[in-house]
């Protein structure tokens, strides 16, 4: 089951409600030992660098370790479960990205419903993916990449860290506007898919910036283009795919949420360490560095951000033709 937008939305504006003495006493003690972040992939990729990143500055601020904890599979819908399950103490915390916002639409059937079940707690980051390509490639452009794709119908290989990913599903909505048909080949996550990319096995991934940009700074692999609306500070002299495709604009953002039942003060407590974190100057640059964007804000804003991005990659999902398995 599927909630619409505006019934999501009225459920978390309740779930925010003044706690009585319990919640209040709870959040006093939060976190009484450490604190498990699971990530839905595995070690190595963006998802996995969000999370150690926040996990490292709210260990330093709470004063009890945040272990990020890798269970990758079936498109990060394993980590969900896992995390949907857990006790609501604010011991267990989920990754959240944009690839819960793609499977309530890529998959028919599953275990959980994730705006009912995951309490959101707050935004980490956001940023674009990276159109990349082996060195080798003839291509140097969008404009010439797509010229060769066209050329060679299904002799493009486009690799993903899996079906319905974000990766996935960027590579699917370029070959729509774009007018041409790529083969996509699917990796049990990114960091095979980059070495694949880099060894030449398949000729184009619409990676992460936080997961690709030290391969394209060592020339190990060629960004051709990134997919946000506009040039990325990380790096500059390259151009956007809009700018050779109009509408082009997918990317992907990343942020931590809860079991449903999680008390509320203990919400708004995380939220405001993670706002906190997200404001230090050194992490700000290492995101900068990373060509990430932190995305502060209130558990309600979270909220509106996953109804918003559910909605519009959903749209992708269906034109597509993705489905779960």
């Amino acid at each position: 089951m599927k909630l619409p937008r505006r019934q999501f939305l009225k459920m978390i504006a309740g779930a925010f409600v003044l706690p009585g003495a319990s919640g209040i006493a709870s959040a006093q003690t939060y976190p009484a030992r450490s604190v498990r972040v699971i990530v839905g992939y595995a070690a190595g990729g963006a998802s996995d660098i969000a999370a150690r990143l926040i996990g490292r500055r709210l260990s330093e601020r709470l004063g009890q370790p945040f272990i990020v904890e890798n269970r990758p599979g079936a498109a990060s819908n394993l980590a969900t479960e896992t995390v949907v399950n857990a006790p609501p103490d604010g011991h267990t915390l989920l990754l959240v990205s944009a690839s819960n916002a793609i499977n309530a639409t890529l998959y028919d059937k599953l275990n959980y419903n994730f705006i009912r079940d995951i309490a959101p707690v707050g935004s980490i980051t956001r940023g674009p993916l990276v159109m990349l390509v082996n060195p080798s490639y003839p291509a140097k452009t969008v404009a010439e990449f797509i010229a060769l794709a066209k050329a060679r119908p299904d002799q493009v290989n486009m690799a993903s860290a899996g079906v319905g990913s974000p990766q996935h599903l960027a590579g699917e909505l370029f070959n729509a506007l774009a007018g041409i048909k790529m083969l996509h080949v699917p990796y049990r996550g990114a960091p095979p898919a980059l070495t694949d990319l880099i060894g030449g096995q398949v000729q184009v991934y619409f990676g992460s910036m936080a997961g690709a940009i030290t391969y394209v700074r060592s020339g190990q692999l060629r960004a051709l283009a990134v997919t946000s609306a506009t040039r990325s500070e990380a790096l500059p002299d390259v151009p956007t795919v809009s700018e050779f495709v109009p509408g082009y604009e997918p990317t992907t953002w990343y942020g931590i949420g809860a079991p449903k039942g999680t008390p509320p003060t203990i919400i708004e407590k995380l939220n405001a360490e993670i706002n906190a974190a997200l404001g230090d100057p050194g992490v700000k640059a290492h995101m900068a560095e990373l060509g990430e964007t932190p995305v502060s804000g209130s558990p309600a804003d979270f909220a509106r951000l996953i109804a918003d991005e559910t909605e519009r990659w959903a749209r992708a999902v269906k034109f597509s033709g993705a489905k779960g398995s």
